[in-house]
């Protein structure tokens, strides 16, 4: 596993995701999910990223068992801002920031955080500016080591890179995504802000294992917000309709080299872009941990084959995309 960094640390350059272990992706019991976090580890994964509001704190309590079994220090980072208690516009004052870190350091088991990541704010909260104050003083108090924010979109990214003291930024960018790869990423390198990437697979449509009569539990985000009824429809399936996003992967499936699978061909393609820190892919099953940090000694994919992608992103998929971008 090869690393790269961000605030300051080395982490690896495939990280875990944890989303997936806690709630929105149908049932994962608890013994597979810590199977996934011990397989993910086992292969050389440092870094894992979760936040207060998956499945209510169960993703982090995970974690945080998870972490009681380490020899050696790992990368936990968490999020905080979408909690229901006491909910908008509360959630963003300083005494509940306070009160939702001192939250997850319990379910954590860790006396600070990491990197304690903005999730998905509003705009407006971004611009105030208060919110940046917020986390400077947990940072100062000791409770977290560093701050960051995981946006929405483009113009997200552009304010949250304006405040001193950012160490990273957490955005969808994948083979059904490219916009920011013009629009953030050398203005991010500039101001040395590391980027985390989420939904590399574009909620698993780039796994290439779906087929038009697949379908997902009630309780999966894949059923319940595919055009976007309980939040940004971004998250789900990088805001393509299913049907147009498996039309694509079909145009993408004969360009995967003969020595990837085509999930690791998408996240082979996202660690080409220097400017990445790591892509935090999430899984439901060890096996698949296993093979995502194969990706870090693959080799890179041609100038040649980008070109294309680029070509049947711009002609076929920019113009389908749904929500912010």
């Amino acid at each position: 596993m090869r690393n790269r960094s961000i605030a300051g640390r080395e982490v690896s350059e495939i990280g875990l995701g944890c989303w997936q272990i806690g709630a929105d992706w149908g049932e994962i019991d608890h013994e597979t999910a810590l199977d996934v976090l011990r397989t993910a580890h086992a292969n050389g994964v440092t870094l894992f990223d979760t936040a207060d509001i998956y499945g209510a704190g169960r993703s982090e309590q995970l974690v945080g068992e998870f972490l009681t079994t380490l020899d050696t220090p790992v990368f936990v980072a968490t999020k905080l801002g979408r909690a229901a208690s006491p909910g908008w516009p509360q959630n963003f004052t300083e005494s509940v920031m306070r009160s939702h870190v001192e939250g997850s350091l319990e379910r954590l088991g860790v006396e600070q955080i990491d990197l304690l990541q903005l999730h998905c704010v509003p705009t407006e909260v971004l611009q105030d500016g208060a919110i940046f104050d917020h986390l400077r003083g947990l940072r100062e108090s000791g409770l977290i080591r560093a701050f960051g924010a995981s946006i929405e979109s483009i113009d997200q990214a552009l304010i949250c890179l304006e405040q001193d003291g950012l160490e990273s930024l957490q955005l969808i960018f994948n083979l059904l995504r490219h916009d920011p790869r013009d629009q953030v990423f050398d203005a991010a390198a500039a101001r040395g802000v590391g980027l985390i990437i989420r939904l590399p697979l574009a909620s698993g449509l780039l796994s290439g294992c779906y087929q038009a009569d697949t379908t997902f539990a009630a309780d999966d985000h894949r059923t319940y917000n595919r055009n976007g009824e309980a939040f940004n429809v971004g998250e789900t399936f990088s805001g393509l309709p299913f049907e147009q996003g498996l039309q694509i992967v079909e145009t993408l499936r004969p360009l995967v080299p003969d020595s990837m699978t085509m999930a690791q061909f998408a996240q082979r393609w996202i660690l080409d872009h220097p400017a990445v820190s790591s892509v935090i892919t999430g899984v439901s099953r060890p096996e698949q941990a296993r093979r995502n940090a194969e990706v870090s000694d693959l080799p890179a994919l041609s100038d040649g084959l980008h070109a294309e992608l680029s070509r049947i992103y711009d002609s076929q998929v920019r113009s389908q995309i749904r929500g912010p971008v």
